[in-house]
């Protein structure tokens, strides 16, 4: 039975029984270790790279890499930002830059920088993973992208480019230490770009580098020096990464945009803060771009007013709609002081409800404990502090 054959016939099958049936199933497939390896990562695949899903003669060694790899949405605006870098759109009658991968991992990204880019150099230093995306790439279609197994250190960039005349570099370090603990500031990630800047800057003009969305955006500008923007992306409600962009030479201050499941917005500086005096109309709470961003102004810009410094709550008489693709809106039914009897009467009036504590003196499941309600219901109770120290039960759906 050939490999696809058998990803086909054995997609749905209980991975577990499957594994200890390995005796009675290996002689039908050539490799029955990676055959395992592909139907659990394909499981992991299906709602982040459905277009990959299709093809079953696609190879996969290693579920580690499904995890950390990027989604469609996410590798396509990635894609996007580093050729707008580039200073080339799509339509323009003008050669398509080149673009170097210099940790490919699974390969996604570059799928997505082929479809924008003339030429994608893919590297990694896994010769496994990078015999499984060169075989990958074929099955797909793609022949814009060179592969390359090498290991990325400082000393062996121009190995590693040979020919290849970058117009932008695109790092994304893995995450892990050697412990298995996920790390996030530079110095922990591998391959350390702190120590291959120089390197970098003398193979391209740019460097796109995919961040965990733990890091603290200042610091790493500090450290990194001439990042020209942070792109902030979230999808699926979560933040799944940052993208710093940054130019050789670049002395100014990086620009803030956020990227929340197809919508893109530039943060602008200077916006000054307004601070309500109560919840009425209606309640916005910021989505994950904006938070990390730390965006807490914007709201502000389309009218709205924050209800305490460090309440990352706004309100306003009408929804903006251009800021629904960046968080929730909620209707506000009624405001009650937060004390014991109004927790007591929210409490039998509502047996289920979804909770919130916002800058209050409990967690929002301490919250949830004390008005004695399940989850669920038609009503969002929001416990948060207005102004300075005034606390409120907010009642919305």
């Amino acid at each position: 039975m050939d490999f696809a054959s058998f990803i086909l016939q054995h997609d749905g099958d209980d991975l577990g029984a499957l594994a200890l049936s390995r005796d009675r199933w290996a002689a039908q497939v050539e490799n029955f270790s990676l055959a395992l390896s592909t139907l659990e990562v394909r499981r992991k695949l299906r709602g982040k790279v459905p277009e990959w899903v299709v093809f079953p003669q696609l190879r996969y060694p290693f579920k580690l890499s499904a995890e950390q790899c990027s989604s469609t949405e996410t590798a396509r605006y990635k894609a996007s930002v580093a050729l707008s870098a580039c200073s080339v759109t799509p339509d323009e009658d003008i050669p398509c830059p080149f673009l170097a991968d210099l940790t490919g991992g699974l390969g996604v990204d570059s799928w997505a920088f082929s479809q924008q880019f003339g030429e994608v150099l893919y590297n990694e230093m896994n010769p496994a993973l990078s015999d499984a995306a060169r075989h990958n790439f074929q099955v797909l279609g793609v022949g814009n992208i060179t592969v390359r197994n090498r290991e990325l250190q400082p000393g062996n960039l121009p190995e590693i480019l040979e020919d290849f005349q970058a117009d932008i570099l695109f790092l994304d370090p893995a995450r892990r230490a050697d412990d298995g603990r996920k790390v996030f500031r530079l110095e922990d990630c591998r391959p350390d770009v702190l120590q291959l800047l120089p390197e970098l800057w003398q193979a391209a003009p740019r460097v796109l580098l995919k961040l965990s969305p733990m890091a603290d955006i200042s610091l790493v500008c500090r450290q990194l020096g001439s990042v020209k923007a942070v792109h902030v992306v979230a999808a699926e409600g979560e933040c799944k990464e940052l993208l710093l962009l940054l130019e050789r030479g670049y002395e100014g201050k990086p620009s803030l945009t956020v990227y929340e499941g197809g919508a893109v917005m530039e943060i602008p500086e200077g916006q000054e803060t307004v601070y309500a005096s109560a919840p009425e109309g209606w309640l916005f709470e910021p989505g994950k771009a904006l938070l990390k961003a730390g965006a807490f102004s914007l709201p502000c810009r389309f009218g709205l007013t924050k209800l305490s410094r460090h309440t990352h709550l706004y309100t306003v008489q009408v929804p903006v709609p251009a800021l629904t693709p960046f968080g929730k809106w909620f209707r506000i039914l009624e405001t009650v002081p937060f004390n014991n009897h109004s927790v007591k009467e929210l409490g039998r009036r509502f047996p289920s409800a979804e909770v919130t504590a916002r800058n209050l003196p409990v967690t929002s499941e301490q919250l949830r404990a004390k008005l004695g309600c399940r989850s669920g219901g038609p009503v969002h109770i929001f416990g948060c502090t207005v102004g300075r120290d005034r606390y409120l039960l907010v009642v919305a759906n």
